[in-house]
């Protein structure tokens, strides 16, 4: 008998060998940001010569914990609040399991305007519920992009932003986050980038992968392209739940917004890094009501129903559990720490549970150092994943977890990894996993890899 395998483990198929497939499904098969279009440690299993069945294990998709240390994939290691376990439990009853739910209910409705989205409700805001921040995000791009209009986005940035906007036919604009701007989105660079047909503009504040996070002034000037272009702003939030750096203040851009009154808003976050909810698949969508409302008709078209109501309980006790948050920040404030004495440079981020390490130093790839760590079960995910910019010089690194094991085998490993990853043994297969995406990008980090350099 065959045994289950994982979601993680498979390949997607070439555009070639979807002859029936529509045009945009090829475009997100073919995208680098698509899933299993980048490198990550499912990958460095085979290079290994693992079979990626054994490591998850009866279909699952998360590492087993006691055997890894898991600071690649970005699920808050820290947990839901035992208060939204218990309103959960409470809720698995007849009365909120057998009917269809609510888009959300007004109370939850109204605590994910001022909880989560940082704006309460009024005439020129309001809130519809999702399945996570990405369902808001696939909804706005639906609901706002044609064929051939232009997204602005960031360069590195999350993952699934540019598959999203590609699956609703947009074209994605590219523009660099950098040191020199503090690794924020420079709104003097976004105007630069505008062209008649540009029609959205994604901010994701706190950036991912840093941990950064907007000025109110910058927020403005994004803003204020809006109204002068008549451009949407898609925001995403889904990072400020926790405060890293004390000294930092996130702006949510919904309540910058009300002084742009002209501008278009639109901002999805949700319950699942910030409140370790990621499987409760529970988040909010806001802004101008007419445009929100839009967005729930695309939904209603594609998916037909509602979050959860069980989630729905949870999402309300979690969401006013400020304790909990609370204490989650501590965990990452300690684990930082932690890589800050183990690898260097560290950005230190100022939100989220998350950061990214310049690991162009040791004389190997990113994408080296991620299997000769994940030989040593320690899981971290390379830069390429998330963009052109660092590449091959950056891994991000996940700092959720509550046990001090996960940063100390990485403490014990990292030198042996770096050196075993610098001595060029898993260079060549490395090289020839991104040739076998057949793409121009792949080849070009393929060329970075093989140099032998890590840049």
């Amino acid at each position: 008998m065959a045994r289950a395998r994982s979601v993680l483990t498979w390949r997607p198929p070439a555009p070639a060998d979807v002859p029936l497939a529509s045009e945009r499904a090829r475009a997100v098969l073919a995208d680098p940001q698509g899933f299993g279009n980048y490198m990550t440690y499912r990958d460095a299993y085979r290079i290994l010569g693992w079979d990626p069945a054994d490591v998850y294990r009866d279909g699952a998709i998360a590492l087993d914990r006691a055997e890894w240390a898991d600071l690649g994939w970005m699920a808050n290691h820290i947990g839901p609040s035992p208060r939204a376990l218990d309103a959960m439990r409470g809720a698995v009853d007849a009365e909120h399991v057998g009917p269809y739910s609510p888009d959300l209910d007004e109370p939850l409705r109204d605590l994910m305007a001022t909880r989560l989205l940082g704006r309460a409700r009024d005439d020129g805001f309001d809130v519809i519920g999702t399945e996570g921040a990405q369902a808001g995000v696939g909804y706005a791009a639906l609901a706002c992009i044609d064929p051939g209009d232009e997204v602005i986005v960031t360069d590195p940035g999350y993952f699934h932003f540019v598959p999203a906007l590609r699956l609703a036919g947009g074209v994605p604009v590219w523009v660099d986050l950098a040191a020199s701007s503090g690794w924020r989105l420079d709104p003097d660079a976004v105007a630069a980038a505008l062209t008649p047909r540009t029609k959205m503009i994604v901010v994701c504040d706190p950036v991912n992968p840093f941990g950064t996070v907007q000025r109110r002034d910058e927020l403005d000037a994004l803003l204020a392209l809006s109204e002068e272009h008549g451009i949407v702003i898609l925001a995403d939030t889904t990072h400020s739940s926790h405060r890293v750096d004390p000294a930092a203040r996130h702006h949510p851009v919904a309540d910058v917004q009300r002084g742009r009154p002209g501008a278009t808003l639109l901002v999805s976050s949700g319950l699942a890094h910030g409140h370790g909810m990621a499987g409760a698949r529970i988040g909010a969508l806001g802004g101008d009501p007419a445009l929100v409302r839009a967005c729930l008709q695309v939904k209603i078209a594609a998916v037909r129903l509602n979050t959860n109501r069980v989630a729905q309980v949870g999402a309300a006790a979690a969401l006013v559990d400020d304790a909990w948050l609370r204490g989650g920040e501590e965990v990452i404030r300690g684990n930082l720490a932690r890589l800050r004495a183990i690898a260097t440079p560290v950005i230190d981020p100022s939100y989220g549970f998350s950061c990214v390490v310049d690991v162009s130093g040791t004389g190997a790839s990113a994408q080296e150092l991620t299997v000769a760590l994940c030989a040593r079960h320690i899981a971290v995910y390379p830069g390429d994943g998330l963009g052109d910019v660092g590449a091959t010089t950056t891994i991000r690194v996940n700092l959720s977890d509550p046990d001090p094991s996960a940063l100390e085998r990485l403490a014990g490993a990292w030198d042996d990894a770096c050196a075993e990853a610098a001595s060029g043994v898993y260079r060549e297969a490395v090289r020839d996993l991104f040739l076998s995406y057949g793409t121009a990008r792949g080849r070009r980090i393929a060329d970075v890899v093989a140099a032998g350099t890590g840049r």
